[in-house]
């Protein structure tokens, strides 16, 4: 058990309190607790939250610049809504951006994180043969986390995170179409091309799990 906790968290920079704040607020939006289209209340979001005002309001701006909420007139802020259209952009976009993240980390990745890395796809792999979504879920976000300091690409990272929390929202939303199987084993052909050193295995997986993605939207869009 130590290996998917302390060696790799302590590769990791001590969070700010805004990163913690924009985290948080990330999964309400991902998961759909904070519903597309809903009005940004700040003093709900700190009671909801136990955020204090600063972080939380770093957090939004971040958020605003990177389109998962907007600034309406006379509304203020809103979470934005999901545009089916607009997603197979989002999907496209983002594949780009995940085999350059791939391809750095086959490169760049420490031991420790090449094994976090494959352990965290394994967990995706037994959450999705016994449906535990939220488990599920969870080894994703840990595996982009590691799989993102281990590319020490930042600008590439910056640029793909908002795309990931709109894909998961997105996925959240229309998740009777998908089969988290397939994106399973997606996601541990992805690791284990990082995990080997090898980038062009690692550019596969990553266009594996964007073929994987981008026939989700397509079915979607089609039903």
């Amino acid at each position: 058990m130590a290996t998917t906790k302390k060696p790799s968290a302590a590769l990791q920079p001590k969070r700010r309190a805004a990163d913690v704040a924009y985290e948080t607020l990330e999964t309400l939006i991902s998961t759909l607790q904070l519903q597309p289209g809903a009005q940004v209340v700040e003093a709900e979001l700190m009671q909801r939250t136990q955020l204090g005002r600063t972080p939380l309001r770093e957090a939004l701006l971040r958020m605003v610049s990177t389109g998962l909420i907007v600034q309406q007139p006379r509304r203020g802020l809103l979470i934005s809504g999901i545009d089916l259209a607009d997603h197979l952009d989002v999907v496209q976009t983002r594949r780009v951006l995940e085999c350059l993240i791939a391809a750095c980390s086959a490169r760049r990745a420490s031991e420790q994180q090449r094994k976090d890395i494959l352990l965290c796809a394994k967990r995706m792999v037994k959450a999705a043969k016994a449906d535990r979504l939220d488990d599920y879920m969870q080894a994703d976000i840990e595996l982009d986390r590691v799989n993102h300091a281990a590319s020490q690409n930042y600008s590439a990272v910056k640029a793909v995170v908002p795309l990931i929390v709109q894909c998961r929202r997105f996925w959240y939303a229309y998740r009777h179409a998908g089969d988290i199987a397939e994106g399973a084993a997606a996601h541990l052909q992805l690791a284990k091309g990082i995990a080997s050193g090898d980038e062009a295995q690692a550019v596969a997986g990553a266009e594996r799990l964007s073929d994987y993605l981008q026939g989700f939207t397509e079915r979607v869009i089609a039903n």
